[in-house]
């Protein structure tokens, strides 16, 4: 059955203790390597209960296959709706159309270009997909770096709106758009835990809504969770793995 917490205040004294929290994380970088590098942003906006009755992606007849989702899926239809309320985080369906992880989670990112920094190619890559322009001080912290099965080395941006936002998503990659309540990655039955054949790492799992959010962006959330949030400086996720029908 879901579990959810008290709905999280949107509001500066959230914002000075997730600075906090990440200024005293000491952050576990991936050294320039043979890994591609990218950044993704993890964009802290308000949020109204109740103003995503629906799920656009889902009611549009193109569910998850939660028959590929490792582990004990009963409760879960791969829809989400109603998670909105409070201080909340941006997600998004990618476009079905993809060539690569076509429908599945991510958040609004990608590859680092030249000459880039990791909070620039945030910053750019969140006005490309969602149509959002942030200033560069709206960026309060990073997390570790997280490598991907498919040979990326992904670095977290943490970014604070002080506003509701307008979104604009490029539907040639992006599906649909969630501000997703912070209370969401502190249900009682997140994370989950399950283990796979094909690696001996353990496959983590997010419950958002009736979905399951896997790694790298469920692992990222969860560091999210337990460093930005819950002041668990040091906790790490990167032996965290993700399913196989992420690893292209």
């Amino acid at each position: 059955m879901r579990n959810v917490s008290s709905v999280i205040p949107h509001d500066s004294a959230l914002r000075d203790l997730m600075r906090r929290n990440l200024a005293a994380h000491h952050l576990l970088p991936v050294p320039e390597g043979v890994e591609k590098r990218a950044a993704v942003a993890i964009v802290v906006v308000p949020s109204q209960p109740g103003t995503d009755p629906d799920d656009p992606y889902w009611s549009a007849n193109l569910p998850d296959n939660m028959a590929s989702v490792p582990g004990d899926v009963t409760g879960f239809d791969g829809s989400v709706n109603n998670v909105a309320g409070g201080a909340a985080f941006l997600l998004c369906r990618r476009a079905a159309t993809l060539t690569n992880h076509g429908g599945q989670w991510a958040l609004p990112g990608g590859r680092v270009d030249p000459g880039e920094s990791a909070e620039e190619t945030a910053l750019r890559e969140l006005e490309e997909e969602l149509g959002l322009t942030l200033p560069p001080e709206s960026v309060i912290g990073r997390l570790d770096d997280y490598i991907t099965r498919s040979g990326y080395a992904i670095t977290p941006v943490v970014m604070w709106a002080d506003t509701d936002v307008e979104l604009m998503p490029a539907p040639h990659e992006v599906a649909h758009a969630y501000r997703i309540g912070l209370h969401e990655l502190q249900r009682a039955d997140s994370p989950r835990y399950v283990s796979i054949p094909e690696s001996e790492r353990p496959v983590v799992q997010l419950p958002i809504g009736r979905n399951l959010i896997h790694a790298p962006t469920g692992a990222v959330l969860l560091q999210f969770r337990w460093v930005a949030i819950d002041g668990r400086h040091g906790a790490r996720v990167n032996e965290l793995e993700q399913p196989v029908f992420a690893w292209r």
